[in-house]
């Protein structure tokens, strides 16, 4: 049963009592319309689920801070506006969709140094494109270890709302939560310099659970087939 029935993240229960409200209006004018609103409230219920993950607490992990599949791994320079420099790092990207938990979380432990938001527009998310011009907030991670970690909320064609709840100066932990993307995105992580990554293209992964990098061992990238 706790598998079913999951915690609801608090910033679900107005949209659930509006998916409620206008179901409970639909089903009054004509019935079966109800019974649709009653599904999409289902779903809506669904989408907001914040479940409790066991995240790896050995030092030197890098957690995956999204539910999604990895829909690229590449080089590239972190957001600008978090100042981190030029440099391109390897950069890993988590894309949510509609049915994955949104619930954000921490990739490392370490204190985040600086936040930033750069508004734009709302192309499909799991374009390259995407992580340029979509509106995005952005996180400076300064880990325990004194390595640099950048990860960014990315909106996507469906998502119109960015939640953070963290502050620039907290002291966070691998597998916190610190937000959500309404309704289907991305999340990107880039990691520390020669760090290899530790997940594959087209691979799944759980926020707060799956290790996308190893910064003590470093072991070989990871390679993968789908079987």
């Amino acid at each position: 049963m706790k598998s079913i029935l999951v915690p609801i993240n608090s910033a679900g229960w107005p949209f659930i009592a509006l998916f409620a409200a206008v179901s409970l209006g639909l089903g009054y004018i004509f019935e079966p319309l109800g019974w649709t609103g009653a599904v999409l409230t289902a779903w809506c219920i669904y989408f907001f689920r914040d479940p409790d993950r066991v995240t790896p607490t050995r030092k030197g992990l890098i957690i995956s801070p999204a539910d999604g599949r990895v829909c690229l791994i590449d080089e590239a320079a972190p957001p600008p506006e978090l100042e981190m420099g030029d440099t391109p790092m390897t950069r890993i990207c988590v894309f949510m969709n509609v049915f994955n938990v949104h619930v954000n979380r921490v990739p490392a432990d370490g204190t985040i140094s600086k936040i930033a938001y750069h508004p734009g527009k709302f192309f499909n998310a799991e374009l390259d494109k995407a992580s340029k011009h979509n509106e995005r907030q952005a996180y400076h991670l300064k880990t325990t270890e004194g390595a640099d970690i950048a990860f960014v909320q990315i909106a996507g064609l469906v998502a119109r709302r960015i939640v953070c709840n963290t502050t620039e100066g907290a002291m966070v932990a691998a597998g916190e939560r610190f937000g959500l993307i309404r309704f289907g995105s991305r999340l990107d992580v880039y990691l520390p310099a020669n760090i290899n990554p530790q997940v594959t293209l087209g691979q799944l992964c759980i926020a707060g659970e799956t290790v996308l990098a190893d910064m003590s061992a470093n072991p070989d990238a990871m390679s993968g087939e789908t079987r």
